[in-house]
């Protein structure tokens, strides 16, 4: 469904799970940066309405998502660390398309939106199948439905409102790209890591 190139190795959830705090705290970093990232797509393209809801509704999800890592964070004592720098998230933002015209733009913001809510609802499915800990592997199985439907939602978005760009197209060279791309991570305890 999701049309990744390349999955996670599940021995991933074994890094993961050697140190939770960490997981959970990039965890929680990720789902503000999700809200973020929704709020500058309303912010940038507010003309349309459907989409302002929408995404308003992703936004609130998403802190609540924030919330919900942060209480996990606390029941177990651990402490929200400051937030990480991403690079995964990072090498996707440089190969988004910044020129061109406005709509170009806006609908590559998108498909990078839906690149990494696809990833993420991957990585939350090798989580909530190998993961050892009960509670964990709900929460993460949970977020993984949460996760899909955000990722269709910016897909249908990028289709709906495209003037020039040929979304099927734009979205397979980025489905290639994050298939190189990911062959890079999935060593450390971050969710995209």
């Amino acid at each position: 469904m999701l049309g990744l190139k390349l999955l996670t190795d599940p021995r991933w959830a074994n890094i993961a799970e050697s140190n939770l705090e960490e997981i959970l705290t990039d965890h929680a970093w990720c789902e503000q940066k999700a809200a973020t990232n929704a709020i500058t797509l309303i912010t940038n393209n507010s003309e349309h309405m459907d989409l302002v809801e929408e995404l308003t509704a992703i936004a609130i999800e998403e802190m609540q998502h924030f919330q919900m890592v942060i209480e996990i964070i606390n029941k177990r004592g651990y402490t929200l660390g400051r937030e990480r720098k991403d690079d995964y998230v990072g090498r996707l933002v440089k190969f988004s398309r910044k020129d061109g015209s406005r709509n170009n733009s806006f609908i590559d913001r998108l498909l990078f939106a839906a690149m990494i809510e696809a990833r993420s609802c991957e990585r939350f499915r090798v989580l909530s199948q190998n993961i050892k800990d009960p509670e964990l592997a709900k929460f993460y199985h949970d977020l993984m439905v949460s996760e899909a439907g955000h990722y269709t939602t910016f897909l249908n978005f990028a289709r709906k409102y495209t003037i020039d760009v040929d979304v099927d197209k734009r979205w397979k060279e980025w489905l290639e790209f994050e298939g190189e791309l990911i062959q890079s991570f999935g060593n450390k305890e971050a969710i995209h890591g």
